[in-house]
């Protein structure tokens, strides 16, 4: 899930661990589980819209000529970036309207699909949980690495796949989880993630611990928990566990990464949108776009392709 994580250090560090895992750590045929491409993900089978539905003129928008893409604050590496030298308000940790990171770069990408240039798209910051709440939106999409489930499914739209993404384990390197090398290992041991997220998903269904989960309203909060040995675990999706043990957390190590499903059951981000909303079928043939061209591609080897490898929890 997301989890939700200025950039000089974010690079710096992602350099020096080689991509949010424990130093020295390598990707093998087997241990590359993660950040496979956004292409593994199967494209919706609804039929495409026509292009003169797509058009810009013919979108049905919050703002007549602009896109509005909602986002949580903070906002963070490696999804979003602030680069040196640049001020970090009203953002904290990643700034979304500058095209550095990830879902930024991805962001601006779908809005040029979609006919709309930079100057065209307005950010609004919407709080993680709200973007997939029943109820009218202030948005027209969200990109927040949202990840998709049938129960969010039933509340909002929810796009067709831009990055598959494994869930994963951060602890404190003294703590005794950061030895653990399969499931049965972590039994014992006390782990958090945010409300409503498939991190927490990830402790109760995959991990199903002797200790009841540990739920915070944030990833700061989940964070601070972890430093202050509260839990022994942070749960959070992998590129999030890149950042948090290289930035955000001393002495800290990717314990490793849950290998997922493949196919169709794949956890993937998806944009958020209105439900029924017009235009849900534009942005799904927009990001197919994407994949097609080798744009998708390109932004996720750029600012992800070093979050790829950790050790693969065991069954």
């Amino acid at each position: 899930m997301r989890s939700a994580l200025t950039s000089s250090l974010v690079l710096l560090a992602a350099l020096a661990v080689a991509g949010c895992t424990t130093a020295g750590a390598s990707p093998s045929a087997s241990t590359a589980a993660s950040a496979a491409a956004p292409s593994a993900t199967a494209p919706s089978t609804a039929p495409s819209p026509s292009a003169d539905a797509c058009a810009k003129d013919s979108l049905t928008t919050m703002a007549a000529g602009k896109l509005t893409v909602g986002t949580d604050n903070p906002a963070y590496p490696p999804y979003f970036q602030i680069p040196e030298g640049t001020a970090t308000a009203p953002w904290e940790l990643g700034d979304p309207t500058n095209g550095e990171g990830f879902e930024s770069a991805f962001a601006y990408a779908l809005a040029d699909k979609l006919g709309f240039a930079e100057a065209d798209v307005a950010w609004v910051v919407v709080p993680f949980d709200n973007s997939f709440a029943p109820g009218a939106k202030t948005f027209d999409i969200d990109i927040n690495q949202v990840s998709f489930t049938p129960e969010r499914a039933q509340a909002v739209d929810l796009s067709d796949g831009y990055y598959t993404l494994n869930q994963s384990i951060v602890a404190l390197k003294d703590n005794g989880v950061a030895s653990a090398k399969t499931v049965a290992d972590l039994k014992a041991f006390k782990f958090g993630a945010q409300v409503g997220t498939t991190s927490l998903d990830t402790i109760n269904n995959v991990i199903s611990p002797t200790a009841a989960a540990m739920v915070y309203n944030s990833n700061d909060d989940a964070i601070a928990a972890l430093t202050s040995k509260q839990i022994d675990g942070l749960v959070v999706d992998l590129p999030t566990a890149f950042f948090v043990t290289a930035a955000q957390v001393e002495n800290s190590v990717i314990v490793g990464q849950f290998e997922p499903p493949t196919g169709a059951d794949a956890e993937h981000f998806s944009v958020v949108l209105a439900k029924d909303s017009p235009l849900t079928d534009c942005v799904n043939a927009a990001i197919a776009e994407l994949k097609s061209d080798g744009t998708l591609d390109t932004i996720t080897q750029e600012w992800l392709a070093d979050k790829a490898s950790a050790p693969v929890i065991q069954p």
